[in-house]
């Protein structure tokens, strides 16, 4: 009797063996929509919250005199809250803060960070030592720490917890750029470029930055992630929009005084937190894998 291998089994386009159970059509359909599932969550959350003031049936900050009423009570599908005020409105409403400030952080990091980087890693020298210890030094402080500390100062507002998150991701935007810049500026094109006596502005604007901006929104999209929990920290220790306006982070702090009593207070927006912290990261995990696989992003 001849013994079957591994080899023997069908595979995929990509040589991995797939099940024989399962018809290669099927599988492959199963995979697509596991792979368009992030996405397809991270634009429902950015949709909801653009669109969150004609979606929401009752005024945000408006109380309707029923403290508390349970889920799926009439009127109020996800309930109210201690002070009467509607969880289902509250909630796409609070999606707005975190979304906002995480995409506004993260844009802000990018555009800083990355202009920074390109500058230390093309320069080199003792201007590249001068400008990676002072990343040092910052990142020397705890991410959270410096972020309080800009808001203590500026005082609470989306746009001031938009500098601190942004301020937050500076050092990995900064450090990355200045890796990718530091191996790029050794190419034969870049040393051309100075031979002929191009200014350096315009080799890192024009021959430096194009071959680089791939992985670094690569890297942007999985930082929205980090961003995000890091507004919803800030706005949970009160640093967040200022109240009664709702944001989820707040909305955990207010329903953690009543997690026996109505647990769904505190749950809701915190699971609306992980979902759309953990789809970003899924999505950025996507992009990452076709930029390493050939023929994928470069």
């Amino acid at each position: 009797m001849t013994q079957r291998t591994h080899e023997d089994a069908p595979q995929d386009a990509a040589g991995r063996p797939v099940a024989r159970w399962l018809p290669g059509a099927v599988l492959g359909a199963v995979l697509g929509v596991l792979r368009a599932l992030p996405w397809a969550v991270v634009t429902l959350c950015i949709v909801l919250a653009v669109l969150a003031p004609a979606l929401a049936p009752f005024n945000p900050v408006a109380s309707a005199n029923a403290p508390l009423l349970p889920l799926w009570s009439e009127g109020h599908p996800m309930g109210t809250d201690s002070l009467g005020r509607d969880q289902l409105s509250r909630l796409l409403y609070g999606l707005r803060p975190m979304i906002f400030v995480s995409l506004g952080a993260v844009g802000l990091a990018l555009l800083v960070g990355g202009a920074y980087g390109v500058v230390s890693g093309v320069q080199g020298g003792r201007i590249d030592w001068a400008l990676m210890r002072a990343v040092d030094v910052f990142m020397s402080f705890p991410i959270i720490l410096a972020a309080i500390l800009v808001l203590a100062a500026l005082g609470p507002s989306m746009l001031n917890l938009t500098i601190a998150v942004a301020l937050s991701q500076f050092p990995i935007f900064a450090r990355l750029a200045r890796a990718l810049a530091a191996g790029e500026a050794a190419r034969d094109y870049v040393l051309a470029a100075r031979a002929v006596g191009y200014a350096p502005l315009r080799i890192m604007v024009a021959e430096v930055l194009p071959n680089i901006v791939r992985p670094l929104m690569v890297q942007a999209t999985s930082v929205v992630a980090l961003a995000a929990l890091t507004a919803a920290a800030l706005s949970y220790l009160g640093l967040g929009v200022r109240p009664p306006a709702p944001d989820l982070g707040f909305m955990v702090r207010e329903g953690q005084e009543l997690i026996f009593l109505a647990p769904e207070q505190a749950l809701l927006p915190g699971l609306l937190i992980a979902v759309f912290a953990l789809a970003v990261s899924f999505c950025g995990d996507q992009l990452a894998d076709e930029r390493t696989r050939p023929g994928g992003l470069t």
